[in-house]
């Protein structure tokens, strides 16, 4: 069952785009904007806060847009992608709802395959900067859920087995790990990354998982691809720097355009050919009224 926000600003895209169904959505987390370029060339691209539901961004590295993007192979045209170009985050106090809007919206247009992207803080001094993570487990340090009432989800399969094996198979360079994600906007106390790294994290961060457990609930698979920025604590149990959200942005940017590369082979991978063209778009709903 979809909200009604998600359907409406799923036949906005629909309409828009001329798309009538998307296949998969890709959301892309601080400093991964230059991502797009490599998924693929937008055939329509429109500010995320004009369509029902989104909120402007207010996090640094994200751009705030949505674009529906055709995947190519050497007999044409095989998906349609929805690619949001940035994301609401928990911190920025407008709730659950708003930070699962995104996924929710791509699975009301259609998508059965949801790529979830982020920037990290490392805790394994092993992995430098740069170093692509794919997700394998989560820790919902937040306390919070975008589930709400007798909604009951499995997450022991939260994040696609089969898609990780894709993506390994694709991109050697990747590593695994189990993600964090505390509420922030603050940075931890090496007191905190400690017990993080005690309690089975090799990476930290402050989105995803939300939208994770949203998209299982829909019915989505799940990829989580995050790329380490810091390290936040090195070989003797220290943290070596103060965080610079700048850098961190700038450092996600570096690996954008290589992991949007892998992206786009693990898309052309595993989604099937298109539904057919009389398929129908997605049930419309009007807007709440605010």
């Amino acid at each position: 069952m979809h909200d009604e926000r998600a359907l409406a600003a799923a036949a906005e895209i629909a309409a828009g785009s001329g798309v009538p169904l998307h296949d998969a959505v890709v959301v892309l987390g601080s400093g991964w904007t230059g991502a797009l370029e490599s998924i693929g060339d937008p055939t329509w691209v429109v500010p995320a806060a004009d369509l029902a539901g989104f909120l402007p961004p207010t996090a640094p590295g994200h751009a705030g847009e949505v674009a529906s993007v055709p995947l190519r192979t050497d007999h044409g045209v095989v998906a349609h992608v929805l690619v949001l170009s940035g994301r609401t985050h928990l911190y920025e106090g407008h709730g659950t709802a708003a930070v699962a809007h995104g996924v929710r919206t791509g699975a009301a247009a259609g998508a059965r395959v949801c790529v979830l992207t982020n920037a990290n803080g490392s805790l394994r001094p092993e992995w430098p900067t740069g170093t692509g993570v794919l997700i394998a487990d989560h820790l919902d340090l937040a306390a919070v859920s975008p589930l709400a009432g007798g909604e009951f989800v499995d997450l022991t399969d939260c994040w696609s087995s089969r898609l990780r094996a894709v993506a390994r198979e694709l991109d050697c360079g990747l590593v695994e790990g189990t993600y964090a994600m505390l509420r922030g906007p603050e940075y931890q106390t090496v007191a905190e990354l400690r017990m993080l790294r005690t309690l089975g994290a090799d990476v930290v961060g402050m989105s995803t998982v939300l939208e994770a457990i949203a998209a299982r609930a829909v019915g989505m698979d799940v990829l989580g691809i995050s790329v380490v920025t810091t390290t936040e604590l090195d070989e003797h149990g220290e943290h070596p720097e103060l965080n610079d959200p700048d850098a961190v942005v700038a450092a996600a940017a570096e690996s954008a355009t290589g992991l949007g590369s892998t992206i786009h082979s693990i898309l052309t991978a595993v989604l099937p050919e298109p539904a057919p063209p009389d398929s129908a778009p997605p049930d419309s709903a009007p807007p709440e009224e605010t």
